[in-house]
């Protein structure tokens, strides 16, 4: 199954604004040959697993980095570049957590959005980081749910960054009819999440991390020694790390990997607008996300671009095929936009699981994995590699919070598990027409 998601990943890259307006040629780091001894080995060069890297070497930890592809291939390279504080249910944190259990893991997101600012100045890294995010409502019936949630988040989970957007000032916001209210955040933002990656990347050879890519992981050897096997070189560690998320293939035990599912998402980029055009679209270009199961999220881009994302599949189609009906859905946001050429459109697989909340956990006390951050990867990576840094050093405290939350495995293998979440999904779909 590994082998194919692959090949459809590759398929939905072919055509990525992000590939195409990186500064510098992507990095090609070597492929692992021979044998290598280090404290902590990582799988997957995404946001996760070169955080993990990132504090493994600021705790004096030797560390190696092994990935399929290269850095930034994965989910990592391709997203929609939303930076967000929180998590994809949240009232699910509360449920499985309690009141403060949830205000220690909203804590921690915040602090991973605040890292992430930390990281870009650090180690000067250029992503286009553009502040601001709003979450908005499409039906009126979403509008109660909104300001339940911006209430919740404010005065339960301690986000203190969050204003109301009333309809009558949603249009001064948006040009656009479609939206009755929102909640802004001032914290979050976006970026390019590429070059960020590509600058992650960088920043842990800098500071000691060995990089090796197309060194796919074949088997873990687990002991009080772990062996991490590739078709042409291993690594013997103490630690081992596995971040790879959808397209980790079978490095996890059976019973693990069957908690997340990968779902194609897809994102188009029209031509650039000018600065002016573009500017009139969206009041300080923050990145917009509305409130539906099946959401629409879309930004301006530093070249002044519309990127319009989501029409979310489990069946991995083409970005070709779906390119016109992603259109439609930006056309019914701004119709002023019909004049507009589509020059990029592509996709990729991130991971979810059933309720929508990470997957921190440990298969052995030396071995740690992190999974379906479901759509909120690009701050929540970076803290978790953080967490997972911390446990290899022995502060458990962070890590045993996010491993306390209860997951469910999908159902079917792996072979059955795309079907039946067609089906889910299709289900979803047919609701939001009511």
């Amino acid at each position: 199954m590994t082998e194919t998601l692959d090949r459809r990943a590759d398929a939905l890259i072919r055509n990525s604004y992000y590939e195409a307006t990186v500064s510098r040629p992507l990095a090609d780091d070597p492929m692992l040959e021979g044998s290598l001894d280090v404290d902590v080995c990582v799988i997957g060069a995404g946001f996760s697993g070169l955080s993990v890297a990132l504090e493994c070497r600021a705790r004096g930890l030797s560390v190696v980095v092994l990935d399929a592809h290269r850095p930034g291939w994965g989910a990592s390279g391709r997203n929609g570049g939303q930076m967000l504080a929180g998590f994809a249910k949240d009232e699910i944190i509360e449920k499985q957590l309690g009141l403060e259990g949830a205000r220690a893991a909203w804590a921690l997101s915040i602090d991973a959005v605040k890292l992430v600012h930390e990281r870009i100045g650090r180690y000067g890294i250029e992503c286009d980081f553009t502040p601001g995010f709003m979450t908005v409502a499409t039906k009126a019936k979403r509008v109660p749910d909104l300001r339940a949630w911006m209430d919740a988040a404010t005065n339960r989970w301690g986000h203190a960054h969050l204003s109301w957007v009333d309809a009558s000032e949603m249009r001064e916001r948006i040009a656009s009819e479609r939206y009755l209210a929102g909640v802004y955040d001032a914290l979050s933002g976006h970026l390019h999440p590429l070059k960020y990656c590509l600058g992650l990347a960088d920043a842990a050879r800098r500071e000691g991390a060995q990089l090796f890519a197309h060194s796919p992981v074949l088997e873990v050897v687990r002991g009080a020694r772990p062996v991490v096997r590739t078709a042409t070189g291993e690594v013997r560690c103490r630690f081992v790390a596995a971040c790879g998320n959808a397209t980790l293939g079978n490095v996890l035990p059976a019973a693990i990997a069957a908690r997340i599912a990968p779902i194609a998402s897809y994102i188009v980029a029209t031509e650039s607008l000018g600065k002016a055009r573009a500017d009139a679209l969206i009041k300080n270009r923050p990145a917009i996300c509305d409130n539906n199961f099946f959401l629409d999220y879309f930004r301006v881009s530093a070249d002044h671009r519309v990127l319009f994302g989501g029409r979310a599949s489990s069946t991995g189609a083409s970005p070709a095929q779906l390119t016109g009906d992603i259109r439609k859905r930006m056309l019914a946001v701004f119709p002023q936009l019909a004049d507009t050429k589509i020059e990029f459109a592509w996709g990729g697989f991130v991971d979810i699981t059933r309720n929508r909340a990470p997957d921190f956990g440990a298969i052995d006390p030396n071995y740690f994995y992190v999974q379906g951050f479901s759509g909120h990867g690009v701050a929540l990576t970076g803290i978790a590699g953080r967490v997972i840094a911390k446990a290899i050093s022995g502060d458990m405290a962070a890590f045993d919070l996010f491993s306390r939350i209860r997951h469910a495995r999908f159902p079917g293998g792996p072979a059955l598990r795309g079907p039946a979440l067609e089906l889910g999904m299709l289900y979803h779909r047919i609701r939001e027409l009511f």
